[in-house]
């Protein structure tokens, strides 16, 4: 049976409401790529192109930084690197083809310059390890999200004619006294990992598989990076974590320990002018401590990204979510009793799970009519080789229902986000300016606190500045408004 996703079904309504988040930008348009560099005299050029989510972009940003360590310069032209990377995502099985044929784009050049080298990282590599060498005869290098460090040794093993590979799995790496290199950064906002790994164990997924066990970053070092970026312009940090939640560090000597809730007052109270944001909670973990932290500090932004993945109870079990529909519900309620109304929440739907009937369908529709979610992500399950859904239950939803069910949550989506922005017209939110509308130079584009997209007249602002702005019109996608004079 054809497998099918979100990114197959690239239609005009998911395109105007940007429904998918930055872990699925591969699915819209060209994936990030590296920068170029002014003074690279003498220096190994290197090109890279990250896939998937927010973390395999700051991964990029740290593989960046080891190898600028080693001698290496950014190109953003792939025909004048010495080495390629792509660091790629496992999420999705079209994810992953994506990278397969991104692969073919370079054979050309690399029967012309035999000696340059192509390398693939993270999720994909660390899924497949020496398969992947066997499959795709163009690649030399393969390194999985704990192997970093090592890739100074495999890159130079490459030059030498050797195929090189190191996959290893972590239980300590953070990669925390690594500053990283920004690439294509607009100089206002920029992550910050704070944990990796992941021990949820979700049936359908296989990032525990690949990204290993959660450990969590020392807090001062995740304090000291949001320090420097505040130092060097930046306005806004968004905290990295497949489940921050459940951020714990403790000190050596055990006599400190800092959960996300304490970090997240920590890195508040750094300035008031930086504003905190973190993706992604995961509903079992989320504390009323963490809601009333966010309270407390208004530069900790009021958006909750909340994946549901589906609101039938017995679908959730069998996800291994580890929550049901009302627990689900309880947290949203206290999202609303103390953040109010107007803190934005998003999600992520998977519809078309193993058995999932026309009534648990129906679920997850009346969840979302409930939370009237601000954005949603959805997307068709595609089943991944080697996770425990894989190996316990059979894909029996057809592709033509996974798309019925999933136009029909995207449409609803696309309501409740319009109804949503609706209720901004006439009010005035603070925004963060992260530089020109894409459309025009005269006006310029950022964010509110609760996440969503301003476009206003450029008049006299620039990026990096903070606008109070009245909102005027919206789209499902876009608040527009006018700026309102100092």
């Amino acid at each position: 049976m054809k497998k099918t996703s979100t990114i197959e079904y690239r239609t005009s309504k998911m395109r105007e409401l940007e429904i998918l988040k930055e872990e699925d930008k591969e699915a819209l348009e060209l994936p990030r790529t590296s920068v170029e560099q002014a003074d690279t005299t003498g220096k190994r050029k290197l090109y890279i192109e990250s896939y998937g989510c927010q973390m395999n972009f700051s991964d990029s940003e740290i593989v960046t930084s080891i190898l600028q360590e080693g001698g290496y310069a950014t190109t953003a032209n792939f025909e004048n690197a010495d080495v390629i990377l792509l660091n790629t995502c496992a999420i999705r099985e079209n994810a992953e083809q994506k990278v397969r044929n991104r692969l073919k784009n370079f054979t050309h050049l690399k029967k012309k310059r035999p000696e340059m080298v192509v390398g693939v990282l993270g999720c994909m590599a660390e899924r497949l390890k020496t398969k992947f060498l066997e499959e795709e005869k163009i690649v030399d290098v393969v390194a999985g999200p704990d192997a970093y460090r090592d890739l100074p040794n495999l890159l130079s093993e490459a030059e030498d004619g050797q195929k090189a590979i190191n996959v290893f799995l972590s239980k300590e790496e953070t990669y925390a006294d690594i500053s990283p290199v920004r690439l294509n950064s607009n100089g206002v906002t920029a992550f910050v990992s704070i944990m990796r790994g992941c021990d949820n164990m979700c049936s359908f997924c296989v990032v525990p598989f690949t990204r290993g066990r959660e450990r969590s970053r020392d807090v001062y070092s995740i304090i000291k990076e949001c320090q420097d970026l505040l130092d060097n312009g930046f306005k806004e940090v968004t905290l990295l974590g497949q489940n921050v939640d459940s951020y714990k560090w403790a000190s050596e000597d055990g006599s400190e320990t800092v959960n996300f809730a304490q970090l997240l007052e920590r890195v508040a109270l750094i300035n008031p002018e930086l504003r905190v944001r973190f993706s992604t909670s995961h509903p079992k973990d989320i504390t009323d401590e963490v809601l009333f932290t966010m309270k407390k500090y208004e530069n900790i932004c009021k958006y909750i990204h909340l994946p549901a993945q589906s609101g039938n109870s017995r679908i959730l079990k069998i996800m291994n979510r580890t929550y049901d529909r009302d627990w689900y519900i309880n947290r949203i309620d206290k999202i609303r009793e103390i953040l109010g109304e107007d803190c934005a929440i998003s999600q992520d739907m998977i519809t078309g799970f193993c058995s999932e009937t026309e009534e648990e369908h129906q679920d997850t529709l009346s969840l979302m009519e409930y939370v009237k979610y601000d954005c949603g992500y959805m997307f068709a399950y595609s089943e991944r080789p080697g996770t425990p859904a894989a190996k316990k239950y059979v894909d029996d939803i057809s592709a033509e229902v996974k798309q019925r069910r999933l136009a029909e949550i995207i449409d609803l989506q696309l309501r409740l986000s319009q109804e949503r922005n609706n209720r901004e017209i006439g009010t005035v939110h603070k925004v963060l300016v992260e530089g020109f509308s894409k459309r025009s130079d005269d006006f310029l584009q950022g964010r509110t606190d609760n996440n969503k997209k301003v476009v206003f007249p450029k008049e006299n602002y620039s990026k990096g500045d903070y606008v109070m702005v009245t909102i005027t019109s919206c789209s499902t996608a876009t608040l527009k408004g006018i700026a309102i004079k100092s």
